[in-house]
């Protein structure tokens, strides 16, 4: 225990292992049923409160967030922070993602971006927390340190996170407090799902004391909103939990299942009656379905399913069940929702499947691409010709501004009227020299531009860090690879009058050279070979070609810190979105995906390739 005041952020665990906040209303929402204590039932409806939630439950006994019509369980916690911090503040960071919408940042992120904000500081270098981002507060942006690509953040008010004083129980405890002894029940929520999960943690609590009655001794009880399961039919039937939960693991539904129409009043149940007497051991129940074998078991979660819906209970649909099981959606959905009331593993529906490769093609079915010679092609570590200096490089993009606007240089923060506040290496130009990028027309300090140009790869290029207007030939980093591509005679999901081009990228590991992060360092190569798919149709192609001229200058890969291991001195994709994927899109890395070619075209022009730039590569 511990005596103190702090918020409370309620946070789930993604596939990357990063803790990600829920909404301060939905943490008010959780914060509530674990105040209630027992008397709330132990199950947490997310739908309430946000209704994008809508498939959600948490149990707070297993401290577990479960989809319904999914069965997928994720961890999550009750994490305290402290009460000065952007969550008991209401401030909430976010950054934009690909499609236009926004995500807040972890809360530990956004905590220390808040933190350098409130101080004043120009700028916050994520490094020292394992992100690879600069935050620059002077044009709201997120800057990769690796790519230099450039996503915009925000800064909004919401909410105040749950605040909790005094003794502070620990983060995954539940209930946090039994309630006030003689505090009236809380009025029952009467929302489909609620009615559901209240049902089934009454059946568990009361299941408990003894074993199912049979249907003779019920039909004069009164109703209590208590659903009991009557036992399966059929020779050598074994007593049946009184819990009416499923103790074992069940993961679909087979078709020879019978398809038996069980019936059964709703009936209290109590333990104390003379037709109910209590068992001589709590456990009986259980130990008696431990024995039940997979048909029983099978048999038992239909029957529990059906009882509901004769019963009257609204069920919860499933949208992703799929196979030939005879089971209703409806009736998955259920018996989820009773498998996780009982704290039990879910998987009751059978999840798409990834399908990262097509069938197996012979060597006789890979055909070369019209209008694309050759089939593969290498890099070396090369570098486009340099100029002799740096300032001779920026000369050509260049016009000198004798009397510079009253207004600050976005590289320094300092104003151009003023010198440059850049202290790094000394460039040999003089710090109060003020230069206009001849297309774009920003305005910078040259001393400023000249250490940007220093700090990058040295290739003869430049780009505006305002508007990312490209001035010369942008190169980057690539180690050397090949990369080779062809036709296959199959179809991608959302293309199905047109074959495939098969993108293959091998990058072997090696040593940084002079341009990487840590020169003379190893580099690994995860994953490789990487295969890649576009469809064979017009846009397919225009983009392949784009694609092989990214290649060629060394755009495609980088070395950097991976976003999905940590792992850092390793080949990182470099801003340009491959699809990865052949027949699914479970990861968003594969088809169908309407907006793709469009999009991989868009960040193909941010690297400064187009049409254009595949015209004069030919020439």
């Amino acid at each position: 225990m511990l005596l103190a005041s702090a918020v409370v952020v309620w946070e789930w665990l993604n596939e990357h292992g990063r803790w990600r906040p829920y909404s301060p209303a939905v943490s008010h929402h959780i914060e509530a049923v674990v105040r209630a204590g027992p008397r709330a039932g132990g199950s947490v409806v997310l739908g309430q409160v946000d209704s994008r939630l809508a498939p959600y439950i948490i149990d707070l006994q297993s401290m577990n967030q479960f989809r319904q019509d999914t069965g997928t369980l994720r961890p999550v916690r009750r994490k305290y922070y402290d009460p000065t911090s952007a969550p008991g503040k209401g401030v909430v960071w976010e950054w934009e993602n690909d499609n236009g919408s926004w995500t807040p940042y972890d809360m530990e992120v956004g905590i220390t971006i808040q933190h350098a904000y409130e101080k004043q500081h120009p700028w916050i270098d994520l490094t020292s927390i394992g992100f690879s981002y600069v935050i620059d507060f002077s044009t709201m942006g997120q800057i990769n340190r690796q790519t230099q690509r450039q996503r915009r953040v925000r800064r909004r008010l919401d909410l105040i996170y749950p605040m909790v004083t005094g003794t502070l129980p620990k983060a995954q405890s539940w209930p946090a407090s039994p309630g006030p002894a003689a505090a009236p029940p809380a009025a029952p929520c009467s929302c489909p799902q609620c009615v559901l999960v209240m049902s089934v943690k009454a059946a568990v609590a009361i299941g408990s004391a003894g074993p199912l009655q049979p249907p003779a001794a019920r039909k004069n009880m009164p109703e209590s909103g208590v659903v009991k399961v009557p036992p399966p039919a059929g020779p050598g039937a074994k007593p049946l939990d009184s819990t009416g939960t499923i103790r074992g693991p069940v993961k679909t539904v087979p078709s020879q299942v019978i398809r038996r129409q069980a019936s059964s009043t709703p009936a209290g149940a109590n333990a104390g009656s003379p037709t109910s007497p209590p068992a001589a051991n709590g456990k009986t129940g259980r130990v008696a379905l431990a024995t039940l074998n997979r048909t029983n078991l099978q048999r038992l979660a239909i029957a529990q399913s059906r009882v509901l819906i004769a019963s009257g209970v609204p069920t919860v649909p499933v949208k992703n069940l799929s196979g030939s099981s005879p089971v209703n959606p409806a009736l998955a959905g259920i018996t989820g929702i009773l498998m996780s009331a009982a704290g039990l593993p879910v998987c009751l529906t059978r999840p798409p499947k990834l399908v990262l490769h097509p069938p197996p093609v012979s060597k006789s079915e890979i055909k070369s691409i019209p209008g694309v010679s050759n089939t593969s092609r290498k890099t070396t570590k090369k570098q486009a010709k340099k100029g002799k200096t740096p300032e001779e490089v920026l000369k050509k993009y260049l016009q000198k501004v004798r009397h510079p606007p009253d207004e600050d240089c976005t590289i320094c923060m300092e104003r151009l009227t003023a010198p440059s506040g850049y202290k790094g290496p000394q460039p040999t130009v003089k710090p109060d020299l003020v230069g206009k990028l001849s297309r774009c027309g920003h305005i910078y300090h040259i001393y400023c531009l000249v250490a940007m140009y220093n700090n990058g790869n040295k290739d003869g290029s430049l780009q505006c860090p305002t508007c990312k207007t490209i001035y010369g030939v942008k190169t980057g980093t690539q180690p050397p690879g090949k990369m080779e591509y062809h036709l296959i005679p199959h179809s991608l999901p959302g293309h199905p009058d047109c074959k495939t081009i098969r993108i293959i990228y091998s990058i072997p590991p090696g040593i940084q050279g002079p341009e990487h992060p840590n020169p003379g360092k190893s580099f690994s190569a995860r994953g490789f070979p990487r295969h890649c798919y576009l469809p064979d149709s017009e846009k397919g192609r225009k983009v392949l070609k784009l694609l092989l001229v990214a290649w060629d200058r060394r755009l495609i890969f980088a070395i950097g810190t991976s976003s999905t291991t940590g792992e850092s001195d390793t080949v990182i994709w470099n801003e340009v979105h491959h699809k990865t994927e052949f027949g699914s899109n479970l990861t968003g890395h594969g088809y169908p995906d309407a907006n793709y070619l469009d999009n991989v075209l868009a960040e193909l022009a941010a690297q400064g390739i187009s049409e254009d730039s595949a015209a004069q590569e030919k020439d």
